[in-house]
């Protein structure tokens, strides 16, 4: 009987050997979503396999720092932080998640240094299913290169996205009911969609025996697919290029042009260049606000709270103690989401960066 891997290579030589046109398109996406579902079941199948690999969460958010081996993971840990991640010049030096805080305008950010990812890290090469494990949890990925050798970015976002990991992107806008009886149907809103009724409802097959789906964005086959999995993951990301000493300025500029999409910095994290623009970009990535309360008799408190955007009052209550919730009678607010210095407010009030609120409770 044939191994999951092998029936895996076999839909893929299948795909790779169809002409794809629209006589051929229904096909192709029901042989999509079959080696979609084999590589769920791989990734199930390794589902606590990352012992050894787990660590607690701590701080306001987690990022996992992700790349090849000797890209400069652990240094980058150790300048951001108060860790003591082992450094060398060799690779494989990190065999262990090693966890470190960095702290930024009033936040806790813990950052994970991981084994370095390598070439076939989603099939376990090189702890690569305990790596992307523990990856999948985290609020933001830093993606670290070197300016030498950028073209490795497309390994590892292969490798991520073989694992179903989605980089800076925003689930499906895909309705889906499971039904009891009436088989499957499936309504695509956009005039202009990408994928055919007869194509959706193939693929919508594989994975429902009775469902109504209504497909409300423009999307591919992918992206239909990756609607009705339940292994899809969307996290945002980074991508760090270090050593940037090692190349010129018209190399920088050549790098800048070729590099993946996604917000890029370049930093040595050696000689400590950029890392104050890579904080102030976690620290947004993140979506992160910081909010002071303002306690009798003083202006604010001296620490903020640190809160994600589009955060209420309600969030203010909760982080300060629940009785707050239940006995809540007002709130007055300084600053720019309201209208006019210390505004009253209720307690569904979106709250901005910078905020001072003051609460009163029953």
């Amino acid at each position: 009987m044939a191994s999951i891997e092998e029936k895996i290579q076999e839909l893929e030589d299948e795909i790779r050997n169809t002409p794809y046109n629209k006589a051929t398109q229904h096909h192709i996406g029901k042989l999509k979503a079959k080696l979609a579902k084999l590589k769920d079941d791989i990734i199930k199948g390794h589902k606590g396999s990352s012992k050894g690999f787990f660590v607690k969460r701590s701080g306001d958010a987690t990022i996992g720092i992700v790349g090849y081996p000797s890209v400069g993971k652990s240094t980058l840990l150790n300048k951001l932080t108060n860790a003591s991640s082992k450094i060398a010049s060799y690779d494989f030096t990190t065999l262990d998640v090693i966890p470190g805080m960095m702290e930024y305008k009033g936040s806790k950010i813990q950052l994970l240094d991981l084994p370095g990812i390598v070439k076939g890290a989603a099939q376990g090469k090189g702890h690569g299913k305990e790596v992307i494990s523990v990856l999948r949890s985290v609020n933001l990925l830093i993606l670290m290169v070197v300016a030498t050798d950028i073209k490795k970015i497309k390994f590892i976002e292969h490798e991520l996205e073989e694992t179903g990991i989605r980089l800076n992107q925003k689930p499906p806008n895909v309705q889906i009911n499971e039904t009891s009886k009436g088989g499957v149907h499936v309504e695509i809103v956009p005039t202009n969609s990408k994928i055919s009724e007869e194509t959706a409802l193939s693929i919508a097959r594989e994975y429902f025996t009775n469902a109504d789906i209504i497909i409300r964005e423009n999307i591919d086959e992918v992206r239909f697919i990756d609607a009705l999995s339940k292994n899809r993951v969307y996290i945002p990301a980074i991508l760090v290029i270090n050593k940037k000493d090692l190349v010129d300025t018209e190399q920088v500029m050549t790098i800048k042009k070729r590099v993946s999409n996604m917000d890029t910095l370049l930093i040595s994290a050696k000689n400590e260049e950029n890392l104050d623009f890579l904080k102030e970009k976690i620290f947004q990535r993140l979506g992160l606000i910081c909010i002071f309360v303002k306690p009798p008799r003083k202006d604010k408190s001296d620490e903020p709270m640190i809160l994600r955007k589009n955060s209420t009052v309600l969030e203010v209550c909760k982080k300060i103690h629940k009785e707050f919730i239940t006995n809540f009678r007002s709130a007055q607010v300084w600053g720019s989401s309201v209208e006019y210095p210390g505004q009253k407010v209720g307690i569904n009030h979106k709250l901005e960066d910078g905020d001072i609120i003051r609460i009163y409770s029953r």
